[in-house]
């Protein structure tokens, strides 16, 4: 079936940048050294104490291990002192994940995931599991399917629902044993949420479901939402050879790039970036998402972006005396958090991943 009846062109930004991919990868080498030292916490394995943000942060890490060698076993020391310092802090009820947030738990199964195919370390492709298997029973709403934001039940949101989608086609993808299981929860998921409103008439999406109406609630279209379902839909085109996925997850990314950028092609956050910490996060999600989309589905649109961005971060956005970096990727600099410099890790680490 299919779910969308219109697609955007492929975006042409006229842009062609001089930096190689080793270039990326030392400039997101350089941009964790100055996270890891203003804001890590070896004792937590926690980033500013920060929980479903250090998740992120720790995927990442991973995700620039996977490409440079060089820095591959800081990453996995890292990782191991993670998983060993931080579960039970997140406000968790089994001493691990497990807390009263499916989102919060999509985060760090993902996180695991990533350490996995970083170390090859079963035990964190376990804990993944783990979650996951937790987040089944959030698949309960009044709306025919889907998963709530909540244990508590007070809200449908698009992103732990996205989630759900990715952790279930990446297991499918590592798990053989499961497959079959993983497959049909991914497949449920997509089924229901391309079908339930939250993609918007632009083929954007917007924050959640009315649990009442269940209906689109008109929210704010971030660009983290926009972000996780092109890695949930990549792992599932995976799982299943179906490359159908694909065409849907490109229409959703060049959605994005029409509603999210400025004219200059530079990724832009809506809502209160400045007041709103976690919103800092949310680019660099989108930019490790879109990568995996361009390496099953190149585009040179894709390419252009993504190097695009990491050059305005590093000359616009950073302040190079202190190496940290800001929220607002065409600049000017004036103020940095974990978010902020980890979100554009990830975007350096795109840039490097596909170019």
């Amino acid at each position: 079936m299919k779910y969308f009846t219109s697609f955007f062109p492929i975006l042409t930004f006229h842009y062609i940048s001089s930096i190689s991919a080793a270039d990326y990868a030392a400039n997101a080498e350089s941009a964790i050294t100055v996270l890891n030292d203003k804001w890590y916490n070896a004792s937590t394995g926690l980033w500013d104490g920060l929980w479903w943000n250090s998740a992120n942060v720790m995927t990442a890490i991973a995700d620039l291990g996977l490409i440079d060698d060089s820095f591959k076993s800081t990453a996995e020391q890292i990782i191991s002192t993670t998983y060993s310092k931080a579960p039970g802090r997140g406000g968790t009820n089994d001493g691990g994940y497990i807390n009263g947030y499916y989102d919060d738990e999509g985060w760090w199964a993902l996180g695991w995931i990533a350490a996995y195919d970083l170390t090859g370390n079963q035990d964190y492709l376990d804990t993944a599991v783990t979650i996951f298997d937790d987040m089944t029973t959030g698949w309960s709403t009044p709306c025919k399917g889907g998963i709530w934001w909540d244990k508590s039940k007070g809200y449908i949101s698009a992103i732990s629902n996205e989630l759900f989608l990715s952790v279930a086609a990446h297991l499918a993808n590592r798990v053989p044993d499961q497959k079959a299981n993983r497959i049909s929860w991914a497949q449920a998921e997509w089924d229901w949420f391309s079908h339930s409103g939250v993609i918007n008439s632009a083929n954007t999406i917007n924050d959640g479901i009315n649990k009442i109406t269940c209906a689109n609630n008109g929210g704010t279209v971030f660009t983290y939402n926009q972000g996780v379902v092109l890695g949930g839909l990549v792992e599932l085109s995976a799982a299943t050879g179906d490359s159908s996925y694909l065409t849907e997850a490109t229409t959703i990314a060049n959605a994005a790039f029409k509603a999210l950028t400025d004219s200059n092609g530079i990724l832009t956050e809506s809502g209160g970036i400045d007041e709103d910490n976690n919103l800092a996060q949310f680019k660099g999600i989108f930019t490790r998402n879109l990568a995996a989309l361009q390496k099953v589905a190149p585009s040179e649109a894709f390419v252009t972006f993504l190097t695009k961005n990491a050059d305005s971060i590093w000359k616009s956005d950073r302040d190079a005396q202190t190496g940290f970096i800001g929220p607002h990727w065409q600049g000017p600099f004036a103020t940095a958090t974990a978010p902020s410099q980890s979100s554009a890790i990830d975007c350096l680490v795109a840039a490097a991943a596909v170019s």
